[in-house]
């Protein structure tokens, strides 16, 4: 099955369909919203009647203060519990790591040169290469042989060597 391809005329059509049913949506969300403020204030508020004396005006004002200061205390109630609860939570987390105890991951063994490491901690941006053999002092070996002589001529020596020592003796 081949797939036809959608015109712009089409494809702007159906754009503009789209986003009209959009907004619409978006419009009677807003209305439903304010419908059930307006229900919540009605249920919960009552209508104020100003055709009252002073007295029960300030008979009222007394009423909203108190029933504020008991919303004020459920809600403090409220937080505290609930602040609570969470603190017991992270108790409980930390307690039961300890419990199970930490576990270390086994390390894997990684191969890397020298040039690869510095690359890794210095970062891409510096090209560091290190030859470690190249900045090691050369030393050169030189081996004294020798050469052998007959034997019996040390022994003579040494001969003379005794005989110096024996007169410093005696």
């Amino acid at each position: 099955m081949s797939e036809k391809k959608m015109t712009s005329s089409r494809k702007r059509d159906l754009k503009s369909l789209v986003l009209g049913i959009a907004t619409a949506r978006l419009e009677q969300e807003a209305a439903d919203l304010v419908a059930a403020k307006e229900a919540y204030l009605n249920d919960n508020c009552p209508a104020i009647s100003l055709d009252v004396s002073i007295e029960d005006l300030q008979k009222l004002c007394k009423e909203l203060h108190s029933k504020i200061d008991k919303v004020d205390e459920e809600r403090y109630d409220v937080d505290s519990k609930v602040t609570k609860g969470q603190k017991e939570v992270d108790d409980l987390k930390i307690s039961v790591t300890e419990m199970k105890g930490m576990k270390k991951p086994a390390l894997k063994k990684v191969r890397m040169s020298a040039d690869q490491m510095l690359q890794a901690l210095l970062g891409s941006k510096h090209k560091v290469t290190m030859d470690l053999r190249s900045n090691l002092k050369q030393v050169k070996k030189e081996t004294k042989v020798e050469e052998a002589g007959d034997w019996r001529a040390n022994i003579e020596d040494n001969k003379d060597r005794k005989k110096k020592f024996e007169g410093a003796e005696a």
